[in-house]
């Protein structure tokens, strides 16, 4: 598979600061792959994808895109690159429609085009009530949309989001995948940048975790989750009326009470039917809200290897 960047010693230190925002970072990310860089608020997630897209010089490595040196050739950057940020004020002055036409013919694409794309962008993000408002009068997530959009039209091969779905609901969030997801079915090559754990194990292929700087794993989903520990989770949602079975629950092993009605119960694989038929026989089904079989999850591999801090 082909390498889109190959990212090698990548440190980032900025003036007024002895703290490495980005410390010795090497990664490569593969044509056509969704990726991921995972990681809580602060981690140098933002900072890596502001140098990889020529917004931020490093202090010292090397960035190359598509085997060119784009630390000594920034301006070739915008060729291949669309990037989604999370603030910017460069269209606070122009209406949705105009954003997305000037920016397509910006990257190069003919007035028809443009406007053709244009519409489709407008219809299948349903930015068509926000048509008479200025960027700098929409709502949060509204302005999210459009700065989605912003990134997908001229369909730049590689296209970074940031946080994608900050300030969207639940249906536009869906909505805003299913879209991300043609476009790399289409060939584009995803960089998703997020500390929402359940968002990121539903869509990305590889991802790296980055906390303090620093890179603590890098690989699929399925390859991270193999080197932490293996137990299964069980999580048990109690009635009232079932509050008084804390010293059977303590009993089965490495149990924990969140609050007096929700416990989570580590569980080695060959006693997990053992333990949920203990479970059923002492507690019984309905006496519980909730029961819940959880397998290693990208949350689990996080703090695991390193991360210490809780995500979303």
């Amino acid at each position: 598979m082909a390498v889109v960047y190959h990212i090698e010693n990548l440190t980032k230190i900025y003036k007024k600061s002895s703290k490495k925002a980005n410390d010795d970072l090497t990664l490569a990310i593969h044509e056509g792959e969704i990726f991921g860089l995972l990681g809580p608020n602060g981690a140098g997630k933002s900072t890596l994808v502001n140098q990889i897209a020529g917004l931020v010089s490093p202090t010292s490595g090397t960035i190359r895109l598509y085997g060119m040196d784009v630390v000594k050739r920034p301006e070739v950057i915008p060729d291949y690159v669309a990037l989604q940020t999370q603030n910017t004020t460069a269209a606070d002055d122009l209406y949705p429609e105009e954003a997305l036409l000037f920016t397509a013919q910006l990257r190069g694409v003919y007035a028809g085009a443009a406007r053709k794309q244009t519409t489709a962008l407008m219809d299948e993000l349903e930015l068509g009530p926000m048509r008479k408002k200025r960027l700098r009068h929409l709502s949060g997530g509204q302005r999210q949309l459009v700065n989605l959009a912003i990134a997908m039209i001229g369909n730049r091969p590689v296209q970074i989001y940031d946080e994608p779905t900050n300030h969207l609901d639940p249906a536009v969030r869906r909505q805003v995948w299913d879209k991300i997801l043609d476009l790399n079915r289409e060939g584009t090559t995803i960089i998703l940048v997020t500390h929402n754990v359940l968002e990121a194990e539903r869509v990305i292929g590889r991802l790296g975790i980055i906390n303090n700087g620093h890179l603590l794993a890098l690989g699929t989903p399925g390859d991270l989750k193999a080197r932490v520990d293996q137990r299964v989770r069980l999580e048990l949602l109690l009635k009232s009326e079932a509050n008084g079975h804390t010293a059977f629950l303590e009993s089965l092993g490495e149990a924990r009470a969140l609050t007096q009605q929700h416990w989570t119960i580590l569980c080695h694989r060959d006693e997990l039917h053992g333990t949920i038929d203990k479970i059923l026989e002492t507690i019984g089904l309905n006496s519980l809200d909730d029961f819940r079989i959880l397998t290693p999850s990208l949350e689990d591999v996080y703090l695991q290897l390193g991360g210490g801090t809780k995500l979303e």
